[in-house]
């Protein structure tokens, strides 16, 4: 049977061969890395507050690409990854909540297949029975792996409305894969959460940008979406540079795209809870700090939040 494959806008944004990968791992062998630091956890975890609250915008950071987002009495769950390890390598830190400590979740957004960002025993055991939102070609597995009939495919640009709230599916630049013959035959991209000006005074705008390299379309994005209050960036997983350029960005270009989509703060995440590449927490945020510095941003644009910590819109 045909299987759709699906590509970045940048046609040279390729997935990487087999012997660049063998180079790769031949590669890391030699390096000797000091994994011993860590993000760390939140003093004060608001798990009783967001199982209660039904209208305050907050924002948790469980871990990696897992978020928990809450926004016009929607509970959201971005890329839900509770897992103890990933491949051979164990998880470096605990999530900031346990899957048992959070809501019910209403929402569920992924932003591509692979497996740091969709992990299976958790999507089944998160509470509630929500609505989940896939890219283009992801739907027919998720209904499968769920039995659940509330999932919406959506290709590129496309949206979807639930309740007071838009869904916005937009690119990245990444690849896909989960089996030996699937590489590509979904999707990847970034969310856009946010309530259209004429049913709310206020003004939060989230983007969720997935997993990606950098590429041009950070600024069509910002274009598109004026605005933007909040962006949570990936920043870790980059090392060595030659092998995942395109499709993990370092934390300068993370900046970068940051920058490209005029959002007002940067929440950093894609780092310190799984040993994915070469590069260490550690050197992520050195960097992420050191070149938020050279170009003298606002300190107060950056925001590092501890696993479980949570954010308000105050």
């Amino acid at each position: 049977m045909f299987k759709k494959r699906y590509s970045n806008l940048d046609s040279n944004a390729r997935t990487a061969t087999l012997g660049e990968l063998l180079r790769w791992q031949k590669e890391r062998f030699r390096k000797e890395k000091d994994m011993s630091y860590k993000i760390g956890q939140a003093d004060h975890k608001q798990s009783t507050l967001l199982r209660a609250n039904k209208e305050d915008f907050t924002i948790t950071w469980i871990g990696h690409s897992t978020f928990l987002i809450q926004i016009a009495g929607l509970t959201i769950v971005t890329d839900p990854v509770w897992a103890s390890s990933m491949a051979i390598s164990g998880r470096l830190e605990e999530p900031g909540l346990s899957i048992e400590e959070i809501p019910d979740i209403d929402i569920v957004l992924l932003s591509h297949s692979h497996y740091d960002h969709l992990d299976v025993p958790s999507l089944k055991k998160l509470k509630g029975t929500p609505a989940i939102l896939v890219p283009e070609g992801l739907g027919p597995k998720v209904r499968k792996l769920m039995k659940e009939n509330r999932v919406y495919e959506i290709p590129w640009w496309g949206q979807v409305r639930i309740g007071s709230v838009e869904f916005h599916f937009v690119p990245s630049q990444h690849w896909t894969k989960r089996t030996l013959t699937d590489t590509n035959t979904s999707h990847w991209g970034g969310w856009i959460i946010q309530r259209p000006i004429e049913t709310t005074p206020t003004s939060e705008s989230i983007y969720f940008a997935g997993d990606s390299g950098y590429f041009e379309g950070f600024r069509e994005i910002g274009k598109r979406f004026p605005g933007l209050t909040h962006a949570l960036m990936p920043i870790g997983a980059y090392e060595p540079e030659w092998f995942m350029g395109t499709q993990h960005m370092t934390p300068e270009e993370a900046i970068q795209a940051f920058s490209d989509v005029s959002a007002e703060v940067f929440i950093p995440m894609h780092y310190g809870a799984f040993f994915l590449a070469d590069d260490t927490p550690k050197e992520a945020l050195d960097r992420l700090n050191a070149e938020w510095k050279r170009l003298r941003l606002d300190e107060r644009r950056l925001r590092l939040l501890k696993h479980g910590e949570t954010m308000f819109n105050d």
